[in-house]
């Protein structure tokens, strides 16, 4: 079916551009299954020189927990305030994302900060995260298709990514910019019904 997408609006003016990176991967989200939060968590856990940290809480809080206790590269905070979510987006080499979702706000918020997505690639991140400019897709929810993916943006980092135009392009769905095409959207239809507004 023909369709004109208007993509929700993301408060990206809320999470700021940071171009010093420290030395570790992030991730947030709800602990529930099809977040995929246990199987980035047993990745990173074959990845010993690589750190992670976890921000989040729900139903599969003990299965995170209990690799996060027993892989000292992995880091579970729980439930944490704003702030403190926000300060790990910013300052993450990246991202790392395995749901597969509708749209999914949260890989923009890392992107407004400058912080690239490596992205399980199906879904709504298709169209959020540009693969080898503002992030990097895997194709498999699997721990080899992740480790692959984070052996892969270590290799490419420097060359693939800049923070300015990876903020750049999450801008494009700031609040602003949304209802400027909904606005849009609404006067062709109604002129097209010659309807005056």
């Amino acid at each position: 079916r023909d369709s004109t997408i208007i993509y929700p609006n993301v408060d990206v003016e809320a999470f700021p551009l940071y171009e010093d990176k420290d030395d570790f991967y992030f991730t947030a989200s709800r602990l529930v299954p099809y977040k995929r939060l246990a199987l980035i968590a047993e990745a990173f856990s074959m990845m010993p020189e690589k750190r992670l940290v976890i921000i989040g809480d729900g139903p599969e809080r003990s299965k995170v927990e209990k690799i996060a206790t027993s892989a000292a590269n992995v880091e579970y905070l729980g439930y944490q305030e704003y702030q403190v979510l926000k300060e790990h987006m910013m300052k993450a080499k990246a991202f790392v994302f395995a749901a597969e979702e509708d749209f999914g706000i949260v890989p923009l918020e890392a992107q407004a900060c400058g912080t690239p997505v490596i992205a399980f690639g199906k879904g709504g991140v298709l169209d959020t995260v540009i693969d080898n400019k503002t992030g990097m897709y895997f194709h498999e929810q699997t721990i080899v298709s992740i480790i692959e993916a984070v052996n892969k943006f270590e290799l490419n980092r420097d060359q693939l990514f800049d923070a300015c135009e990876i903020r750049a392009h999450a801008m494009n769905f700031s609040t602003d910019i949304f209802k400027s095409n909904f606005k849009r959207f609404v006067l062709e239809k109604c002129k097209a019904k010659g309807f005056s507004i």
